[in-house]
């Protein structure tokens, strides 16, 4: 027999880790576990080297170059067989490369616009999550009514097979009361295929089993988004990340028709080097030549054939195909800004009114009770209120959701969507019954 410590230690490592969880903490296991994230952070990372890469364009180079041949000669003097050597370094410095310095310009816009696709990235997975997460309890929700609904019709098929034995009602009340009864079956098995096929979803987001989440809290009261709709509109135009990649694409389009025309412009470098050459015949040295050399190197383009002037104008060309993009790209962010906002505040008001149902529900169900009690009710009567009581918490709980997935597209729209706005939507979560 074990001892007791090692047997609970035991215990603890082999029993399954079920444990609530929350948007937020459903979004970090994503966040560390999802395919399409990692690789957007990898893209990232590549981003970042492009300021390097702009930067080593105005940095000195240094080359170190050398040789070992083997000579024949035949000359008037004779054949001379020798062999020769040589060693040489060279450093070059740019003074002057205008297009040099234009494609660093453009390697630092480069790793901002790999700064915005990781918050486009980051931005994604939120509402990947946020999606997944409420489409898990909305079925967790339909299977709850449906299985209220089974109950109503058991109750109603018995009370018609009796009714039927006695007398006291005809055959055709079974049959629609098993019809009914088989209908919700097959509504049971297509929605826990649903539920299963939608824990899955979450569960590749997460990289394990989704168990223990938390639930929609009923006695919370959701917060509206406050401001107009053509103040979300101009915030997503200047502030949506789709668009601010456009805009600097268009920066470095801009940047592009300067640096080809720079294909025009003069070049200055600073040059340094350093070489050793020697001749040998037969083991001994006939030259040797140790040179150091230190200068300035002008470069002046004349001609070559209109491949400067061609790049300008595909460049010019791309610069007005960056413009327009960007003009769309803007267009687009206030459209969705505009359409999210009109789902939130719908989505609000129709919150309002299931609110409202849920309550009227609740005070027929009370009143048939009341009138169970009486006689004037049937206890038929009381499955049925019930039935309608889960179907309206059911109604108002997908509307909840709907407003508030709403709410994340509407700050995503504007740019500002962070993973901070999950913990927010956590205060109206609690641990399921």
């Amino acid at each position: 027999m074990l001892p007791k410590p090692l047997f609970l230690a035991l215990t603890l490592v082999l029993a399954p880790a079920v444990h609530a969880a929350n948007l937020s903490d459903v979004f970090r296991d994503a966040q560390a576990y999802d395919a399409q994230y990692a690789a957007a952070r990898a893209a990232w990372q590549a981003g970042q080297e492009k300021t390097a890469q702009g930067r080593a364009g105005l940095l000195p180079q240094v080359n170190l170059s050398g040789n070992v041949r083997y000579n024949e000669a035949d000359t008037d003097f004779g054949d001379t067989d020798y062999s020769s050597n040589s060693l040489a370094i060279q450093a070059t410095q740019p003074l002057f490369r205008r297009q040099n310095m234009v494609q660093y310009e453009q390697a630092k816009n480069q790793a901002k616009i790999a700064d915005a696709q990781l918050k486009v990235a980051e931005q994604d997975l939120v509402l990947r999550v946020a999606q997944a997460y409420f489409d898990v309890l909305q079925s967790q929700d339909n299977l709850a009514f449906i299985a209220a609904q089974k109950a109503a019709i058991s109750e109603q098929l018995a009370a018609a097979k009796r009714n039927f034995e006695v007398g006291t009602a005809t055959i055709t009340d079974t049959h629609e009361a098993q019809a009914r009864f088989d209908l919700a079956v097959a509504q049971e098995i297509a929605e826990q295929n649903s539920f299963n096929i939608r824990l899955r979803a979450l569960e590749k987001l997460i990289g394990k089993p989704a168990s223990g989440l938390d639930v929609l809290a009923e006695d919370k009261i959701l917060k509206t988004e406050p401001g107009a709709i053509d103040d979300w509109a101009q915030r997503a135009a200047t502030g949506n990340l789709t668009a601010e990649i456009q805009r600097l694409a268009k920066a470095i389009a801009d940047q592009d028709v300067e640096r080809n025309r720079a294909g025009h412009y003069p070049t200055l470098d600073a040059v340094a080097g350093y070489s050793v050459n020697n001749n040998l015949s037969a083991g001994v040295a006939r030259y040797d030549a140790n040179i150091a050399q230190i200068g300035l190197e002008l470069n002046l383009p004349v001609y070559q054939g209109g491949l400067t002037s061609s790049r300008v104008r595909e460049a010019v060309a791309n610069q007005e195909k960056a413009r327009q993009d960007l003009e769309n790209a803007g267009r687009e962010a206030s459209l969705q800004a505009r359409q999210a906002w009109l789902n939130v505040n719908s989505g609000a008001a129709r919150v309002r009114a299931l609110e409202q149902a849920l309550t009227s529900t609740r005070a027929q169900l009370d009143s048939t009770k009341l009138g169970l009690q009486v006689g004037v009710r049937t206890s038929l009567d009381v499955l049925d209120a019930e039935q309608q009581v889960l179907s309206a918490r059911r109604d108002l709980a997908g509307a909840r959701y709907a407003y508030l997935l709403s709410g994340l597209s509407l700050k995503a729209a504007a740019g500002t969507l962070s993973p901070a706005d999950l913990a927010g939507i956590d205060q109206y979560l609690k641990p399921a019954p």
